[in-house]
């Protein structure tokens, strides 16, 4: 027997050996047979057969477009998994009657499970809801961090997470703010990722936003900035006090108007503010990273970092 030829079994029989260890054979296989039926649908439209027994009125003859190609997610929600490890997450994600999925799944350890193809709906979102869009696992990409809610992100989990994000930014064109946590479309519903998940670090690599931290302190409140401040006029028309108070917000972006909405910044920035205390909360863990005092309530620098977050968001 050759030498090249020994080589050749060699390989054969460690690819089979490769093969046959994986846990996930059997889901793979029907993952590839859900696929390829999903690939015989798209193929379908639009032919005659779709419309033989169909109530509308078509036209003559079935005419297919030449121009088109496929949707691009537009949104990337993080999660931690909340269980106890990835293989634990992986199981779970493999058994239908669980009905959760997820794009991706990184490990503690740094590893990268990717379990959908991208173009495909993945199940991670459930109810919520980010700016207009109600249907977000239509139009994202999920990714779950093997992590408990209780232990910090190690680093290199985290680096993972920064590869994907990159080439999913390149891949679909993502626009910074539309990368954002399972909390934050599902306020008082879900809670993760944790306040240990490192925005800030994110953000700073153009994924989420973030407030801007040397600003924050030149922020002033309408009626502190006035008490001594000759602009400050008493004794004119209201009509001119209200001229006033429309050019402030120009000619002075670092003052927080008396009549500044906190729920109308948080829908400015994305959230659902049906329940108004769960989408305070919600942004407490996200921005302010807060673990103990998650009570709902600003005080005065945590709306100044509102106020900022809104301002970046018009």
């Amino acid at each position: 027997m050759t030498y090249f030829r020994k080589i050749l079994i060699l390989g054969g029989l460690g690819l089979m050996i490769s093969c046959s260890s994986n846990p996930y054979r059997t889901t793979n296989k029907v993952y590839k047979k859900k696929a390829k039926a999903y690939a015989k649908e798209l193929s379908r439209f639009p032919l005659e057969e779709t419309q033989t027994d169909s109530a509308l009125n078509f036209g003559e003859y079935p005419v297919g477009t030449t121009n088109f190609n496929l949707r691009r997610p537009n949104f990337v929600v993080i999660h931690h998994t909340a269980q106890d490890s990835t293989i634990q997450t992986l199981n779970t994600f493999t058994i239908p009657r669980t009905s959760v999925s997820s794009h991706y799944v990184i490990g503690d350890d740094g590893e990268v499970f990717h379990m959908l193809n991208n173009y495909y709906r993945a199940w991670h979102g459930g109810i919520g809801q980010w700016g207009h869009t109600t249907d977000l696992n239509s139009s994202s990409i999920g990714i779950e961090l093997d992590n408990n809610g209780k232990e910090v992100f190690s680093e290199a989990q985290i680096s993972s997470l920064l590869d994907v994000l990159k080439q999913l930014k390149e891949d679909y064109k993502i626009p910074a703010e539309n990368f954002i946590g399972h909390l934050d479309i599902a306020p008082g519903r879900k809670v993760d990722p944790s306040a240990d998940f490192p925005w800030k670090r994110l953000a700073e690599e153009d994924y989420g936003i973030w407030y801007d931290e040397d600003r924050i302190e030149n922020i002033q409140f309408e009626h502190e900035f006035f008490t001594e401040n000759p602009l400050k006029i008493d004794n004119i028309h209201p009509v001119f006090k209200q001229r006033i108070a429309f050019l402030d917000r120009y000619l002075f972006p670092n003052l927080i108007p008396d009549d500044f909405n906190i729920a109308e910044a948080l829908r400015i920035i994305g959230y659902n503010i049906d329940d108004l205390d769960a989408a305070i909360k919600s942004f407490q863990i996200h921005f302010l990273q807060e673990k103990e005092n998650v009570d709902g309530i600003l005080n005065a620098d945590e709306i100044k970092i509102l106020y900022n977050l809104y301002r970046k968001s018009l």
